[in-house]
């Protein structure tokens, strides 16, 4: 392929197609197109991490949720349905996908959710919590400096879940960010079906 689902802009056909997903605990009738990052359906990834929020520490009422690399929306849209309170922004390098999450706000109503690219993101922005299933396949090095970029967004108090395969490298990803954020506990929260979901704690204090 010449293009990837982490491309700005896409050549495929662009046509619209149902998608009926579980999220939030509810079947919700969405949208997706092919061109996108597992634009057939909930990938395994991003249900194990949907799935096991309970590891998680809570979020805060009103805190703001980023989802970086959102795709057609899942967990933009999860974050918005189980906090109404928070500010959610979706962030995703492709056009096609941010057009897919904006529309599937619309769908189920979600004022909440900003729909951005990367360049878009005002430079003050700070989240208190992250939650990514990132895109591992551009390559470790733009991996790190993305992860470095929105580790430094977090408050202090503020924390970051990733989904990431344990064969694509989850294990040394949490090393690497050990050494990377000595202020920060990192931790494997949870494992399953071949994943491991990554959580970057607040702040020692």
């Amino acid at each position: 392929m010449s293009e990837h689902y982490f491309s700005p802009t896409s050549g495929t056909d662009d046509s619209r197609h149902p998608l009926r997903v579980r999220l939030a605990g509810a079947e919700r009738d969405l949208v997706s197109a092919r061109g996108v990052f597992s634009g057939a359906g909930l990938d395994k990834a991003t249900a194990v991490l949907l799935d096991r929020l309970d590891v998680l520490p809570a979020v805060p009422e009103g805190a703001r949720i980023v989802d970086v690399g959102c795709g057609w929306g899942p967990i933009a849209l999860s974050a918005a349905l189980l906090h109404p309170a928070s500010e959610v922004w979706a962030v995703d390098v492709s056009e096609r996908a941010r057009e897919l999450t904006a529309e599937n706000a619309r769908r189920l109503g979600l004022s909440t959710v900003r729909v951005v690219s990367p360049e878009e993101v005002p430079a003050q922005l700070t989240a208190e919590v992250i939650w990514s299933n990132p895109p591992i396949r551009i390559g470790k090095e733009a991996l790190h400096e993305l992860l470095m970029d929105w580790s430094a967004r977090l408050t202090p108090e503020g924390w970051m879940a990733l989904v990431v395969g344990r064969n694509l490298g989850a294990d040394p990803l949490a090393a690497w960010l050990a050494g990377q954020l000595p202020s920060r506990p990192v931790r494997k929260a949870a494992s399953a079906k071949g994943f491991r979901i990554l959580e970057v704690g607040p702040e020692h204090g």
